[in-house]
Formats: C-alpha cells, sequence, structure tokens
C-alpha cells in the first residue's frame, strides 16, 4: 500500500514561504473600493441608528424599532466595545432575535438593550454614560469610527468565506479534471458508505466530524480533505491544529490508520512547527498552489 507523503521541515518551510508570497499578492491586489463602498452603506446606518435613538438617549421608546429592523440591530450591536455577535447575544440576554418575538416580549427588548449598553463603547460614546448631548465634533467620530468597525468586520468575514469557496471549487474542478466522478453528498458511518473508488463527494460527515471533500482513493482506501485557509500565523493553530490534525486523528482512530488518509489543502500563512506538529499527528499536507502534487499522489495509488 502506497504510503502517505511525508514532507521533510525543509519542504514545507519552502512550501509554505511561497504560501504567504501568494497571501502577500493576493492582499495587495485587493480593491479598495469594496472597502469604501461597505464604509458608506455603513455610515448612513449608523447616523440612522443615532437619528433613531435621538443619539442613544432614548432607548427605552426606541428598542423595539431598532431590534425589529436587521440593519438597525447589526448598528446596535456593534455600539459595544468589542461588538456583541448575535450568536452571543441570544446566550447573554437568554433572547430570540426574530421580530415576533421581540414584539411579545418587552421584557426580553429590555433585557438585550441592558446588555448592549453595559458594553457600551465610552470612547466613542462618551456622552451617554455622562448624561448629555454629543457636540458635532463627538457624533461625527462616532459615526466615522462605528461605519469603519463594522466595514472591516463584514470584508474580513466574507474574505474568509470567499477564499475558502474558491479553494473547494478549485479541488473540486482538479479532481473532475482528472478523472474523478462527483458523487452526492451522504452521511458516512461506515468505510463501505464512502464514495469509491475514483468517486469523490462534497461536505458530508464521517463518522461524527465533516469533511470538506470524502475521496475514494484507487486502492479502495478513503482520504477526507480539510480546505483551510489562514490569515495569519496565529489563526493557522484554530485552522490546521485545532482542527483538522484532531479531526485527522479523530478519522484514523475510528476507521483505522490503514482505511483513511486524512489530508488538508493549504493556502495562506502558516508557522513552520505547527505544520510538522499536524503531519506528525497523522494528517496529509498539500498545497493549494500546488495541487499537482495532490494529483501526483492520488495517481499513485492507482498503479498500485
Amino acid at each position: 500500500m502506497i504510503e502517505r507523503p511525508r514532507w521533510t521541515a525543509e519542504e514545507l518551510d519552502k512550501a509554505r514561504k511561497r504560501a504567504v508570497e501568494i497571501f502577500r499578492s493576493q492582499r495587495m491586489a485587493e480593491p479598495l473600493e469594496a472597502y469604501l463602498e461597505a464604509f458608506d452603506d455603513y455610515q448612513g446606518v449608523v447616523e440612522d441608528l443615532l437619528e433613531t435613538t435621538v443619539d442613544l438617549t432614548d432607548l427605552e421608546s426606541t428598542a423595539l424599532s431598532v431590534l425589529t429592523d436587521a440593519k438597525l440591530l447589526e448598528a446596535f450591536r456593534y455600539i459595544a466595545g468589542p461588538p456583541v455577535s448575535a450568536d452571543d447575544l441570544k446566550i447573554i440576554a437568554e433572547a430570540v432575535l426574530s421580530n415576533s418575538r421581540l414584539k411579545a416580549d418587552p421584557e426580553m427588548v429590555r433585557r438585550i438593550v441592558q446588555v448592549i449598553i453595559a458594553g457600551l463603547d465610552r470612547r466613542r460614546f462618551p456622552w451617554v454614560a455622562e448624561g448629555r448631548d454629543p457636540t458635532e465634533a463627538e457624533r461625527s467620530a462616532a459615526v466615522l469610527a462605528s461605519a469603519a468597525l463594522m466595514a472591516m468586520r463584514k470584508l474580513e468575514t466574507a474574505r474568509r468565506s470567499d477564499e475558502k469557496e474558491k479553494q473547494e471549487d478549485r479541488v473540486e474542478t482538479t479532481l473532475l479534471q482528472n478523472g474523478f466522478v462527483k458523487v452526492a453528498t451522504r452521511p458516512v458511518t461506515t468505510l463501505a458508505l464512502a464514495p469509491g473508488a475514483g468517486e469523490f463527494c462534497r461536505e458530508s460527515m464521517l463518522g461524527n466530524r465533516k469533511a470538506d471533500f470524502i475521496v475514494g482513493l484507487w486502492d479502495r482506501r478513503t482520504m477526507p480533505i480539510e480546505c483551510k485557509v489562514s490569515n495569519s500565523s496565529t489563526n493557522s493553530v484554530k485552522r490546521l491544529n485545532n482542527d483538522a490534525a484532531v479531526k485527522a486523528e479523530t478519522w484514523r482512530k475510528d476507521f483505522g490508520e490503514l482505511n483513511v488518509v486524512p489530508a488538508a489543502v493549504l493556502s495562506g500563512v502558516y508557522k513552520l512547527h505547527n505544520l510538522v506538529d499536524a503531519q506528525a499527528r497523522g494528517l496529509t499536507l498539500f498545497w493549494a498552489h500546488d495541487l499537482q502534487g495532490l494529483l501526483d499522489w492520488v495517481d499513485s495509488t492507482r498503479r498500485r
């Protein structure tokens, strides 16, 4: 049986440096227009929030109007420092953010407002804590700072989602162009249910862990693939070591080391020692900028 590839530290370092070069090039090429467009949109939303709530001084009578308007609710979450996510708000305030529930439960509305105001960013909105009206300069600064914060967060979220989607699409296209057949997504509780040799499926449960791809190798082994995009070396620990490598260990334990070849296709920024650690824990590493390396190894299982 063909052994999974194990790269030397020097090979991993060379590949990760190339990935960093590509990451830098892509970041420098990103258009400023996307940020400016998002900034302009959020600037208007924050101004609407302040106007609706009389510069946040009349939340008692305006809270329901704010919380039942999706855009105003988002801006309201961002007046806290740091902003409160929708998921966190639901848990902390014991709330349901549907319009019908909000309209039917004034006490829940009150809790939501209390949670946000308790975390109010007093540097952006100093007049609220001081019980006075804002100066024109304070109001303008608060609007600009909040719009910038919201626009940045939106683009960061969209960037991560878009990059991962593009990477997954490239992997799929590469497999299709090299003789693999795409089959239906399915839960794989035993390897008998996995895609057969020369087949693959997209996002599916393999045991109790989800894989971005499940690929049937030509020698009848199963290769779950995770697509990982890291925007920083710190982020790489979460994406690679605390997620993909943990899945690899689980799959190898549940299905047998001889039966599964857990892999990850990587792009972005990674620390060398994190790559070495993930590989040592049973994760086979490939790179989005060198999918030929993945294909060459997969093809070797056909010859076997």
